[in-house]
C-alpha cells in the first residue's frame, strides 16, 4: 500500500519538491536518525522544511526560537503535515508503519524512557498515531507516551481507520501544530 502511495502521490511530492528547492537552498529532502521498534535506529526521510544551518538533532520543542530555523514553505509544509510524506519510503522498507508512535529523535532520552513505561517502544513507530490527534505538539511528552502505550494495549484495525481519518481532517485545518512545544509560539495557531 505505501509503494502504491507513492505513486499515486508522486505528482504532489513533485510540486514539494520544486516548491522546497525554490524556498531555500539546500537539499529537498532532511533525514534524521529515530527510534524504531525495540529501540532499533533508523533514517527517517522528511521534506526539508528548515534552513541548512538549523541545528539537526534537537527537537523544535527545545529551539530558543525555532521560527527562525524554518522556511516559508516548510512553515506550510509542517501546518499540513505534508513534509512527512516521504515516510511512504520508511514504511515501504518496513521500519515504520502508517499508525503508531511517531519516530522520536535518537537523543529524545526522555520520550524514550516515558514510552518504555508503557512498552510503546515495542511496535514500529507510525506516520501518525493516537497521541497527535489528540493533541499533536501541544501534549507534554507525559501525555504523548501516556495515548503512545494506550494505542499499543488497543491496536486494531478499526482504531487505525479512525486515527487515519482524525489526522486527514486534522492536517487540513493544521489544528494542534505549535513549534516550540506545549503552549508554543502563538503564530502556529
Amino acid at each position: 500500500m505505501s509503494g502504491l502511495g507513492m505513486i499515486l502521490l508522486s505528482p504532489l511530492f513533485l510540486v514539494i519538491a520544486i516548491a522546497v528547492k525554490r524556498g531555500s537552498p539546500g537539499p529537498v529532502f532532511f533525514k534524521q536518525r529515530r527510534v524504531g521498534a525495540n529501540n532499533a535506529l533508523f533514517s527517517m526521510w522528511k521534506f526539508r522544511t528548515m534552513y541548512t544551518d538549523a541545528p539537526s538533532d534537537t527537537p523544535t520543542h527545545l529551539l530558543t526560537d525555532p521560527y527562525a530555523h524554518i522556511t516559508g514553505v516548510g512553515a506550510f509544509l509542517r501546518r499540513t503535515s505534508l513534509d512527512e510524506l516521504p515516510q511512504f519510503w520508511n514504511i515501504f522498507v518496513g521500519h515504520m508503519s502508517v499508525v503508531g508512535p511517531r519516530p522520536a529523535l535518537w537523543n529524545q532520552y526522555d520520550l524514550i524512557a516515558e514510552r518504555s513505561k508503557y512498552n510503546a517502544n515495542d511496535i514500529r513507530p507510525g506516520l501518525t498515531g493516537l497521541a497527535q490527534v489528540s493533541g499533536r505538539d501541544e501534549l507534554p511528552i507525559r501525555e504523548k507516551a501516556a495515548f503512545d502505550g494506550e494505542y499499543r494495549e488497543k491496536m486494531s484495525f478499526a482504531l487505525d481507520c479512525r486515527i487515519i481519518a482524525l489526522t486527514i481532517k486534522l492536517a487540513l485545518t493544521g489544528q494542534g501544530v505549535s513549534e516550540g512545544g506545549p503552549g508554543g509560539d502563538a503564530r502556529a495557531k
